[in-house]
């Protein structure tokens, strides 16, 4: 028989065993959950520190792009209200649409848009508000001219060239352009316009430009780069009415809006420049419009007197139909004290007056489809120079000047066109009493187009001179003529028949002789100097043209 306590400690191992062996693995895998749980909690605390570096990175970003923005309205307020100031509601000046000026010859390229869209209107007793309104038409432009080229003699060597090389381009007389330059000129025009709510216009233009005969890549040491033009047009000014409504204002550095010129002489007819101010545009009716202007130039400092010379020029431009009439009258103080040496040393003027009519004809001369433009000038005293209106301060007070200026471009058919021009001058009383300088050039060019990228261009020039200068600069009286005829192999990718496209690439020879008499005018010029002289000169070379 088993004793009591032996069988209750049997029953009780028995008991406690299972008991033991279950508890045992229940515990591990308690453990286990938990330091899986710890983990997932680690990494998700991780994740959240993250995203509070996110968050808070991104509230950086959003209150400087407030600011950013906070700043760019305030500057579009203060801009407006400027503008508005400048011109109140009670001012008698007129606004108008921006025109581009006359270096824009072949057309224009928009280059995108960037307008003020959240300016804060800038309020005014009678006025619109005056915050940006989005347009494509709206922002930058940026518009160009470029030529450069290389021009040898039959001799692979230097040689003489440009459109006014003869004795008479030392008064404007142009010979033709093709295959006559060997210089690099380069214009950059940068644009900026805008059009407001209220319906009001700006525009902004600066030109920079640099000249250069030096064929070195690296030319600094004789660049001639410089702003020729920086200025501002505000044009539909909303409390302008009548003649005014649709007028435009400037001031700046510029050249006038309605110079015009015979490009492939190189020669302008009419050339106003300067820095000043006016208004464009006046209606005065349907078919009659002026426009007004002051310019100022330098003629720059004389010993006779400690000052430098300002000519003022006031100029009004009007237009009935096809018909211009432009009107300028000059004052330059205390210029009459300059001296002209000459054989009877003369005086130089301190008024003048200038009158140009021309015609803007919209076919061939009335013959034919294409354009042409002739125009009649006159000068007296500093108007005498009738080509740049105010450039010279040396003519005298009796200069008297007459021009002729004729031209024009047709197609003649479907691979050839024509552009012939006439171009005179006669000059009295110049630079001293009884001098004279008269010259006419006949120039034509003839393209003919031979595929779609290839064209032949043809040039001819003939200039007769007969100029007298009295002992001016020691020149000498002579008179002669003058030859020069071109051909061009060009190639060229826009519209081939089209005479003003642009880019083209030229190979050019050119033949040009002259009366012998002509090589003694001077001894600074191009005629009878070294190897260049009467008896027939070949140039061979190369260049490039282009605009946009």
């Amino acid at each position: 028989m088993i004793k009591p306590s032996i069988l209750t400690l049997a029953i009780g191992l028995a008991l406690a065993t299972p008991t033991l062996s279950f508890a045992a693995p229940t515990l591990s895998s308690l453990e286990a959950r938990l330091a899986a749980m710890e983990a997932r909690l680690q990494q998700a605390e991780n994740r959240a520190a993250n995203a509070e570096t996110r968050a808070s990175r991104a509230e950086k970003d959003v209150a400087r792009l407030q600011a950013q923005t906070a700043r760019q309205n305030e500057a579009a307020t203060l801009s407006a209200r400027s503008a508005a100031a400048d011109f109140p509601a009670s001012s008698y000046s007129a606004s108008g649409s921006a025109q581009t000026g006359s270096a824009s010859v072949a057309g224009s390229a928009v280059a995108g848009s960037a307008t003020a869209a959240n300016a804060q209107p800038a309020q005014t007793a009678s006025a619109a508000p005056v915050e940006s309104k989005p347009s494509f038409a709206d922002g930058f432009e940026f518009h160009g001219y470029a030529r450069s080229g290389l021009i040898m003699n039959d001799s692979a060597a230097g040689t003489q060239s440009g459109p006014y090389l003869t004795p008479a381009g030392e008064t404007g007389g142009a010979v033709g352009r093709l295959g006559n330059e060997n210089n690099t000129y380069v214009e950059l025009n940068f644009e900026h316009k805008q059009q407001l709510a209220n319906g009001a216009t700006t525009r902004f233009k600066a030109m920079l430009a640099d000249g250069q005969k030096d064929y070195n890549d690296w030319t600094g040491s004789t660049s001639e780069l410089n702003i020729r033009q920086a200025f501002v047009e505000l044009g539909n000014l909303p409390d302008f009415s009548g003649p005014f409504s649709h007028s435009t204002l400037w001031a700046g550095k510029r050249f006038d809006r309605d110079n015009f010129d015979i490009h492939w002489l190189d020669s302008d007819v009419v050339f106003l420049a300067g820095t000043g101010g006016g208004i464009y545009d006046v209606q005065w009716n349907e078919g009659l419009k002026s426009s007004f202007s002051l310019y100022g130039r330098n003629f720059g400092d004389i010993e006779a007197i400690d000052n430098t010379i300002q000519n003022y020029i006031v100029t009004t431009n009007n237009f009935a139909g096809p018909f211009q009439l432009m009107l300028s009258g000059l004052r330059a103080k205390d210029n009459d004290e300059r001296v002209n040496t000459a054989r009877q040393n003369d005086n130089a003027g301190d008024t003048g007056l200038h009158a140009m009519l021309a015609l803007h004809n919209d076919s061939f001369w009335g013959l034919r489809e294409g354009q042409a433009k002739t125009a009649v000038l006159y000068g007296r005293g500093l108007g005498a120079e009738v080509k740049g209106i105010g450039s010279d301060g040396n003519l005298t007070q009796q200069a008297e000047t007459w021009r002729l200026a004729s031209y024009g471009v047709t197609p003649l058919s479907d691979r050839w066109s024509f552009a012939p021009a006439v171009l005179a001058q006669s000059s009295s009383d110049r630079y001293a009493a009884g001098d004279h300088y008269r010259w006419a050039t006949l120039n034509a060019r003839l393209i003919q187009e031979i595929n779609p990228s290839f064209a032949l261009a043809y040039e001819g020039s003939y200039q007769y001179m007969d100029l007298d200068p009295q002992g001016y600069k020691d020149r000498q009286a002579v008179s002669g003529s003058f030859w020069k005829l071109t051909f061009a192999p060009t190639f060229k990718v826009a519209d081939i028949g089209d005479f003003f496209t642009r880019p083209e690439i030229r190979l050019f020879a050119t033949w040009m002789d002259w009366n012998s008499s002509l090589d003694r005018y001077a001894s600074d010029d191009s005629f009878g100097s070294t190897g260049f002289s009467a008896g027939g000169e070949w140039n061979f070379g190369v260049q490039m043209e282009t605009w946009f």
